[in-house]
């Protein structure tokens, strides 16, 4: 068996929110099955609580990490796993004082490399070094990620959550 795919392609990555995503396998890599970040959090940073028809998993690889799944709030370290399935309601932030790295897998592959990369800015391959953030557009954020069918919830029904 023969694959036209390359081993050793460099990753894109992108910086978005104080987060900055690696995608050490994309959709065009794995036909579409599923997609692997590599996601650093800065202090504080991390993803609002939203719901999405895809599959998400999460592996902490460094530092404390905050999850909220379903109104379920645990707080995370190296080792720890996290399933989300779709339609679950989630949020996650780097509750540490160091920066986080996370592994996030998304199956299928597509809605969410697709959302990052349409609203996160394009950095140096692999970096580790936060640019600074900037308030972000939240209707343009809303909005694009309902093209990519990720329902990011308002503060008040999060807070429910």
């Amino acid at each position: 068996m023969q694959y036209d795919k390359s081993f050793h392609k460099p990753p894109s990555t992108v910086h978005f929110l104080g987060n900055l995503l690696t995608f050490r396998a994309s959709a065009g890599d794995t036909d579409g099955i599923f997609s692997v970040a590599e996601c650093l959090s800065a202090p504080g940073a991390g993803a609002p609580m939203h719901h999405q028809k895809d599959s998400e998993a999460f592996l902490v690889m460094e530092g404390e990490v905050e999850f909220v799944l379903n109104g379920d709030v645990r707080r995370c370290g190296k080792g720890d796993f996290l399933y989300v399935r779709p339609g679950d309601v989630h949020a996650f932030r780097n509750a540490g004082p160091t920066v986080s790295r996370i592994i996030i897998i998304n199956l299928p592959a597509g809605p969410h490399e697709d959302f990052f990369r349409a609203v996160g800015d394009p950095v140096a391959s692999e970096t580790e070094t936060f640019p600074e953030i900037a308030p972000p557009d939240m209707q343009k954020l809303l909005a694009t990620a309902e093209q990519f069918s990720i329902h990011i919830l308002p503060p008040e029904t999060a807070a429910q959550q």
